[in-house]
């Protein structure tokens, strides 16, 4: 009887931080389907009159909204991409292979986690710049190719594969490509899922980067796109709220989707230290 009424507590606590979390989404997507100033009235509705998509045609058509949803849209495809390239290779090196110095490489990785993102913002800037990328989507791409916390998550997993299932491989002749691409990268793929949910949302929902390094406003992507329409409409709540909608349903939905395969990649990633 205990256990059941622990049970009930525990889930009724949680459903009640569910409701308190979900809140001020459920009420995002509410303003940004009433009509201009209903939002700002008191008291506040929490549900609209009439039901308006007024403001999600204004964003396409007058402030040509999709060519932002596109800009991101690629550069978030295309970093997530390539960081599962070269997170998993590196990550399965520092798992599996044996060369000089991989214990003591992989610590000093470890040790750049604890350098502030903002530290190392202003070198980031002075690196793309010597190398051109000022104003092209490469220069917001650079970053985020490759990352001490995706190697680190990666090679976590990794140490959990059987060594006696890759030198089975070895001995029937496949090269460590072979491996890699037949083996490694089916067997990792929960911690691929988990790590290309983690790049493509920080990819997605970055703003000081892109807004540092592209002064074309053409190629902004959509959070700072965002940021300038909010610089102009600031008394249009419904509007903004429409484009908040539309920054946040494609993260949602592909955490939706995913979500499985993401949890299971967090629990593996624990199996060996």
């Amino acid at each position: 009887m205990r256990r059941l009424f622990t049970i009930v507590v525990v889930y009724a606590l949680l459903g009640v931080a569910a409701m308190i979390t979900m809140l001020p989404l459920l009420w995002m997507l509410a303003a940004s389907l009433m009509a201009t100033g209903e939002a700002t009235v008191y008291p506040p509705h929490i549900t609209p009159d009439t039901v308006s998509t007024a403001h999600y045609t204004e964003l396409f058509t007058r402030l040509h909204l999709g060519r932002y949803l596109i800009n991101s849209t690629v550069v978030a495809v295309a970093v997530t991409f390539t960081a599962l390239v070269f997170n998993s290779m590196a990550g399965y090196a520092f798992a599996k292979l044996r060369f000089a110095g991989r214990d003591r490489t992989f610590r000093v990785l470890l040790s750049a986690m604890l350098v502030p993102a903002q530290a190392s913002m202003l070198p980031l800037f002075l690196l793309v710049k010597s190398l051109g990328l000022l104003n092209t989507y490469w220069g917001v791409m650079v970053p985020g190719l490759a990352s001490v916390f995706g190697i680190f998550l990666i090679r976590q997993y990794a140490l959990s594969i059987p060594d006696s299932l890759l030198d089975a491989a070895r001995i029937d002749g496949a090269s460590e490509l072979r491996i890699y691409w037949s083996l490694v990268l089916p067997l990792c793929r929960p911690v691929l899922v988990t790590l290309a949910i983690f790049t493509f949302m920080g990819t997605w929902n970055d703003f000081m980067w892109p807004l540092i390094v592209l002064a074309d406003a053409d190629m902004h992507t959509l959070p700072v796109a965002l940021a300038t329409l909010l610089g102009e409409h600031a008394q249009d709540t419904e509007l903004m709220m429409a484009g908040s909608v539309l920054t946040v349903l494609p993260v949602l939905l592909v955490f939706l989707a995913l979500q499985r395969h993401y949890i299971a990649g967090l629990m593996g990633g624990g199996v060996k230290g």
